[in-house]
């Protein structure tokens, strides 16, 4: 028989690291509803045109990265690769420009990306997703940057700074592109073949370039903040007044322009120190063309999307210890046909009490029972047998100090629920 195994990429998460997802996912859902975000849910696949459109023909997503597919009806369908452009459209069919606005959302769920494996980066990956649609104030750009501060912070990573740029607007982006295409117009020979394409399809995307060879050409570049019209500059300078005002640290860096061709003005990542090469650990930016450009009207937004396979591994790496998801306290061990049947009405009564139960399977000796129970870390273990059930009593066996009493069969489930609570 063949044996089969994940696809690459992917990840199988195990119970014993689903304490980390609970508690990151915990702590994001509770800062992003303390700031009055609201979640809302999108499909796992949209028409390809969607993303096509909205992320951008000629970068590396749309051209390298997408799954997509021809479903049975012969329509284009793609995995998302990220979810602000299925927010905006949801936002957008769903009539949420008529609520008071701004309107916040934050959602999770996987996205998946065709790229190369590496540490941290996977083909199906978890994202944690916030939004502020309808608003333009550079504070909306702050809160969402906060937003992400506070979750790593609280979640234990260090030396936390912000990689800031401006990427313009429709006003004086198109100038700079002008003037960055004419610098590299004279340095064609000197930089990788990905960068020639990306010149005439999607020239900001120069900046990010990770080849070697085009490192020279990028350290000479011009930069867009000698670019920016009046509205841009005055933007992103209260911004960094806000950041300086709350003590964020913060690195303008003129390479980073992220690698989606919906964003305008402010762009930002967060990087963290001791987690490996790449220090970036989430980014995001502001995208006030996006709804427009997918047939709603002019909506300024801005977000940010974190993903959670990453926090989870840097959070071992530093050690972080998170609490046990709850688990049963209670074990009911059993002796006999009639015990057996007994044993399955008290589980029962205990888990509608609210008590984590177990039951034994199968017909065993005490002692393999108890042996399990121990093994499970059970915090009581009920035995039942012939005997106990004749004289109306069950024996409960403290696990820790291998303490036994009798407690009446009526009363057992009110006498296990107040030493739970108690413990």
């Amino acid at each position: 028989m063949p044996r089969y195994q994940r696809p690459t990429g992917t990840l199988d998460i195990l119970p014993e690291d689903q304490p980390y997802w609970d508690y990151v996912l915990t702590r994001a859902r509770r800062l992003a509803e303390l700031c009055g975000f609201e979640r809302i849910d999108v499909p796992v696949f949209e028409v390809t045109e969607l993303f096509a459109r909205g992320v951008g023909e000629g970068t590396d997503i749309v051209d390298k990265e997408m799954y997509s597919f021809e479903d049975k009806g012969g329509h284009s369908i793609t995995l998302r690769p990220e979810f602000t452009a299925g927010v905006i459209r949801a936002y957008i069919e769903n009539g949420l420009q008529v609520r008071t606005q701004p309107v916040k959302l934050y959602t999770c769920g996987p996205i998946f990306r065709y790229e190369r494996p590496q540490a941290g980066r996977f083909r199906q990956h978890t994202q944690f997703n916030v939004e502020i649609l309808g608003e333009q104030d550079p504070l909306a750009d702050l809160e969402v940057m906060l937003l992400a501060w506070d979750l790593y912070a609280g979640l234990g990573f260090q030396e936390l700074a912000f990689q800031l740029n401006s990427t313009g607007c429709p006003k004086c982006k198109p100038g700079y592109i002008e003037v960055l295409k004419r610098y590299y117009a004279e340095h064609t020979d000197h930089i990788c073949d990905d960068c020639r394409r990306r010149l005439e399809r999607s020239p900001l995307r120069v900046l990010d370039c990770k080849a070697q060879v085009c490192q020279p050409v990028i350290e000479g570049a011009p930069h867009i903040m000698d670019y920016l019209c009046v509205e841009c500059e005055e933007h992103f300078a209260r911004l960094r007044e806000y950041l300086s005002l709350l003590g964020r640290q913060y690195v303008i860096n003129h390479r980073l322009v992220r690698g989606l061709d919906y964003y305008t003005k402010t762009v930002f990542e967060v990087w963290a120190a001791g987690i490996g090469a790449q220090s970036a650990v989430c980014g995001g930016g502001r995208y006030d063309g996006l709804a427009e450009m997918l047939g709603g009207p002019p909506t300024p937004g801005v977000g940010f999307g974190s993903g959670l396979e990453r926090i989870v591994m840097a959070m071992k790496h530093f050690g972080v210890q998170v609490p046990p998801l709850p688990a049963p306290a209670v074990f009911v061990a059993h002796l006999g046909p009639q015990a057996g049947q007994e044993a399955v009405r008290l589980a029962y009564a205990l888990r509608s009490a609210g008590i984590g139960t177990w039951i034994a399977f199968g017909q065993r000796g005490l002692k393999s029972q108890l042996r399990e129970a121990s093994k499970r870390g059970m915090r009581y273990t009920i035995i039942l047998g012939e005997q106990e059930l004749s004289s109306g009593m069950v024996i409960v066996r403290d696990m820790e100090s291998g303490e036994q009493m009798q407690v009446p069969v009526a009363g057992v489930v009110a006498w296990v629920r107040e030493q739970v609570h108690l413990a």
